[in-house]
């Protein structure tokens, strides 16, 4: 399905600033097509003069559609839809005399003018199910009202707003509750949903022909109203813009829409919505990444202490092999610890930037060998944010990769300076693929990796095909002396 920008592009003579504003309905248009109980949708003017292509739609959540199927992308010619044409041409809103008839249902057809400064630049077309129709309550009749104002607005370029877009992602809808007030922000009309969150509040009277501003401060502590500006700006319905009222038991965001539908303001939409439940649930995410992440750092500091534990031990203890099996594991448990530092720090546990750990661990691995000799790790490519689990076990794979290769790949010092390991990570779709060369003496003569005894190889090879679902392979290296290690392992 094409987006707007490319309709735009490819069909249309409108610039940036054109498609910005048709953005900027398409953002609010869930609202009118609520208060109209009718379909949307946005026609751009072909740049041939040739038709019209339809660039969005938005069906209502208050009513039946109009459309059962998706029209975005269609294009229908000059004079197949006169209202079309005759909206574009006059600039005004135009109202077909007869219902059409779609997949045997009435629609009433309206088309409305979208002006940007003195041009019109698109036709929105409101269609209704005429099935849907009953007889109107004063909640219907005030809906109706509130979205002639509006698309009044549309036609004359007073809608939408060009200032401050709203910063809630959870801003509220006509269904969860709708006030309008006048210019002087009385309570004209409060939909039941709308008394139900004033109730929340503590209100115990009606709303209509009190000022929404002065009864909310009465409910609402002078401690929880930190921004008064604001709070009467929007509850006057002075300000497109939205606010967030929080009190020890209860938050609501409200947003309002000033409406002057002839240039001067009459009033306002005001929506709010009782979000006392996110917020709470808010509260509880955030609640659960702190212990989530004091848990990581008590087990990162516990590894530490049985890594010192190991430590000392190593150092009252003479035997070769003993001591180099006990600095082996205090290398493994200090792999595990760094993961589990990296996760205390961060707010997503789930996910991890593995970078960082990489490069910690070529650094810890690589400053100086068996033999004395400096190592450096050279990293080419990013793995990128890796799940914990995975995180995991890679570091210990990783780890051990790069101290076979400082181990057995440089055994003797590389004779024209520094030794080398390259790292290199690729992730194709759906999967890791890690590589790490050394330049030393590469591996033995006959060396088969099923056989191999090696407790480093061991682990790596336990670790990719049982944990990570992967696969090992270690071969010379193709281009020189040296020696190469693969790991190939999928990422769901």
């Amino acid at each position: 399905m094409p987006s707007l920008p490319e309709l735009a592009r490819s069909h249309t003579d409108l610039d940036a600033d054109d498609v910005g504003w048709l953005q900027l309905l398409m953002a609010d248009w869930q609202i009118v097509a609520d208060l109209s109980f009718a379909d949307l949708v946005l026609w751009l003017p072909d740049h041939e003069g040739k038709g019209f292509w339809a660039a969005g739609q938005m069906r209502p959540t208050t009513g039946p559609t109009a459309y059962v199927d998706d029209v975005v992308g269609t294009f229908i010619p000059s004079g197949r839809r006169p209202v079309l044409d005759e909206a574009l041409a006059q600039g005004r809103l135009v109202r077909e005399g007869d219902p059409e008839w779609r997949d045997d249902v009435p629609v009433r057809v309206e088309t409305i003018p979208v002006r940007r400064q003195d041009r019109v630049i698109a036709v929105l077309s409101r269609n209704t199910n005429l099935l849907g129709v009953r007889t109107p309550s004063r909640l219907e009749l005030t809906y109706l009202q509130t979205a002639s104002d509006l698309t009044q607005m549309i036609a004359t370029g007073g809608f939408p707003s060009p200032g401050q877009r709203s910063d809630h992602a959870d801003t509220p809808r006509v269904g969860d509750g709708f006030l309008r007030v006048d210019a002087q922000g009385v309570v004209e009309y409060a939909s039941p949903n709308a008394l139900s969150v004033y109730r929340r509040l503590g209100l115990s009277g009606d709303l209509a022909g009190s000022s929404l501003a002065e009864t909310t401060r009465a409910l609402v502590p002078p401690r929880d109203r930190p921004d008064e500006e604001t709070l009467s700006a929007v509850l006057g319905g002075r300000a497109s813009r939205d606010t967030e009222i929080e009190t020890d038991g209860v938050s609501l965001i409200v947003r309002a829409i000033p409406l002057a539908p002839q240039g001067g303001r009459i009033g306002a939409l005001v929506l709010v919505r009782d979000v006392t439940d996110l917020r709470r649930r808010d509260r509880e995410l955030v609640t659960k990444d702190a212990t989530i992440r004091e848990i990581h750092h008590r087990v990162k500091n516990n590894l530490q202490t049985v890594a010192a534990l190991l430590r000392l031990q190593s150092r009252r203890i003479a035997e070769p092999a003993a001591k180099g099996a006990l600095d082996e594991a205090v290398r493994r448990v200090g792999s595990i610890a760094l993961v589990h530092e990296i996760l205390s720090q961060q707010a997503v546990e789930e996910y991890v930037e593995f970078d960082e750990i990489a490069d910690r661990l070529g650094t810890m691995v690589g400053e100086v060998s068996a033999v004395g000799a400096v190592i450096r790790v050279q990293r080419d490519g990013s793995f990128g944010s890796l799940p914990s689990e995975v995180a995991t076990a890679l570091a210990m794979v990783v780890t051990e990769l790069l101290q076979n290769a400082v181990e057995h790949g440089y055994a003797q010092p590389p004779a024209d300076g520094p030794g080398r390991i390259d790292l290199r990570v690729r992730r194709p779709a759906g999967r890791l693929q890690v590589t790490v060369e050394d330049e030393g003496g590469g591996l033995p003569p006959g060396f088969d990796l099923e056989r191999s005894t090696n407790l480093g190889l061991s682990i790596v090879k336990t670790l990719v095909e049982s944990e990570l679902k992967g696969t090992l392979r270690l071969g010379p290296r193709p281009h020189g002396s040296g020696a190469r290690a693969m790991i190939d392992v999928p990422l769901e």
